[in-house]
């Protein structure tokens, strides 16, 4: 019987640094945002040490780590944070090419592959919460944080 070709596949976390390098991408995620005369007013005041630490956990545990976001609460926990927030499109999209940005502020790895698969994160996950910041949304009230991976372009390796 044949090995699995997927079987030493890297997470999304393992291939971009671990939790070390997601944390570098939230803060030089929420440096851009605090300057950010469209996005700022989310976090009026700045955004805090422990609103980046719950963010990185939740990064870290959508791209292939540990469940700690999950244990602090999960997906009902976030999407408590979006309720009623109002999202523009422009804040969305906003959002998205800052994240981007911070990706390449933090130095993640820039290969087609994984940042196909980190833009594919950020566009879903924006839109989910754009919708579900709507005053008339009425969103899933329970579901599990998302496990994102490879898509289509499994990390290339020559």
């Amino acid at each position: 019987m044949a090995d699995d070709p997927h079987e030493d596949v890297p997470t999304l976390l393992e291939w971009a640094g671990g939790a070390g390098a997601v944390r570098r991408l939230i803060d030089a995620f929420y440096d851009r945002v605090e300057r950010d005369d469209l996005l700022s007013g989310f976090f009026p005041g700045g955004v805090s040490a422990a609103h980046r630490e719950h963010v990185t956990l939740w990064w870290t545990e959508v791209l292939g780590g540990p469940d700690g976001y999950t244990a602090i609460g999960g997906y009902e926990r976030m999407l408590a944070h979006h309720l009623r927030l109002a999202i523009t499109a422009e804040q969305r999209f906003r959002f998205a090419t800052t994240m981007s940005r911070a990706a390449d502020d933090a130095a993640l790895p820039a290969d087609p592959e994984f940042r196909a698969a980190l833009v594919g994160y950020v566009e879903w996950g924006t839109r989910i919460a754009m919708d579900n910041s709507r005053p008339d949304a009425e969103p899933v009230p329970h579901a599990p944080v998302p496990r994102w991976g490879w898509g289509v372009a499994p990390p290339y390796r020559p």
